[in-house]
């Protein structure tokens, strides 16, 4: 039987309300076939015209009939005109994203189980934005494609790259960025030499290693690391720094001096200070400009700010660091 101005006659396969969207019923032998209720995120072959028992004949307006078309509603944020509209359970229309935008809506829904007119759209969209996701497994609270995708990109390219640089491994060096000779211990920092290396608090214990600059003591340290082929070279290198004073009178930090590579010339910065006795997370930028493309190795000596009367204290640093896509 074929449609006569877009409308089709077929057998309910269960009960069904009017102005609700319908597929055929799988498995279903009757002619004309059977229809049910087209549930969240599928698609539909058209809308019922009326109401119908289960195996009353039902006539059904059909997705490519002209016009718009009226379906009932169920409403998630809003619904107002032009909000785009998918697929809801029983049948309905919804603005909660669940597989494909199907139309456009033309009449604001007001309430639950109005019946309000909207656009189909003529082909099914491929847009990302309009695209629902699953998410069987619970990993997103995202509903498209495209929020997901923007979710995934912010976990792979961010700026939260992460280098620890280990406090033991911090050395005492001169102002060349040279160690100590080997009566020196390398420059390894310890318990008696300058700055110290010990545990924040003697007694009662507290086994956090800090490294301590006595007042008025300047003395510079320097580390080396590897830079991971994730680097965005175009992107700023920040230091990151747990610091506090011993008092308030003088605000401690750092500047510093970076060698990327092999004979690369001087890049001089300042960090933030910290005028306080409570620790805090200070930082000090490398700026994307002096960040030498093909960057492998970072070489960096701290020097702390003046303080003449107040200890200056230093409990963490790393890097942090803006990623990119890796490739092959």
């Amino acid at each position: 039987m074929s449609s006569v101005d877009g409308i089709k006659t077929f057998y309910a396969g269960e009960a069904l309300a009017a102005k609700c969207r319908v597929k055929i019923e799988s498995g279903t032998v009757k002619d004309p076939p059977e229809v049910v209720y087209a549930d969240a995120g599928e698609d539909h072959i058209g809308i019922t015209e009326y109401a119908a028992a289960d195996g009353d004949l039902v006539a059904v307006k059909l997705n490519n009939a002209s016009g718009s078309m009226e379906a009932v509603c169920t409403i998630d944020s809003a619904i107002a005109r032009g909000t785009s509209l998918y697929g809801a359970a029983d049948g309905k229309v919804s603005d909660a994203a669940s597989g494909s935008v199907m139309g456009i809506a033309l009449q604001a829904g007001v309430s639950d189980d109005d019946i309000i007119e909207f656009q189909p759209w003529g082909v099914k969209s491929t847009t990302a934005a309009s695209v629902s996701i699953a998410d069987s497994g619970t990993f997103t609270l995202k509903a498209t494609v495209e929020d997901a995708l923007q979710e995934l990109y912010q976990n792979a390219i961010s700026v939260q790259g992460f280098i620890p640089i280990a406090l033991t491994a911090l050395r005492e060096c001169t102002t060349s960025l040279a160690v100590g000779a080997i009566t020196a211990n390398g420059g390894v920092l310890a318990s008696d030499t300058t700055p110290v290396l010990a545990p924040a608090v003697a007694s009662p214990l507290d086994g956090c290693q800090v490294v301590y600059w006595a007042a008025s003591n300047n003395d510079p340290v320097l580390f080396q690391t590897p830079l991971p082929p994730d680097l965005d070279d175009t992107a700023d290198l920040v230091l990151h720094m747990r610091i506090k004073s011993a008092g308030t009178t003088n605000a401690v930090g750092f500047t510093s001096k970076a060698y990327f590579n092999e004979g690369d010339t001087v890049v001089e910065d300042t960090g933030q200070t910290n005028q306080t006795a409570t620790w805090a997370e200070k930082t000090l930028t490398i700026a994307a400009a002096d960040v030498p493309s093909g960057a492998q190795t970072l070489t960096c000596m701290l020097t702390p700010a003046a303080h003449t009367t107040d200890i200056m204290y230093l409990s963490a640093l790393w890097l942090e660091y803006k990623t990119k896509i890796k490739t092959s």
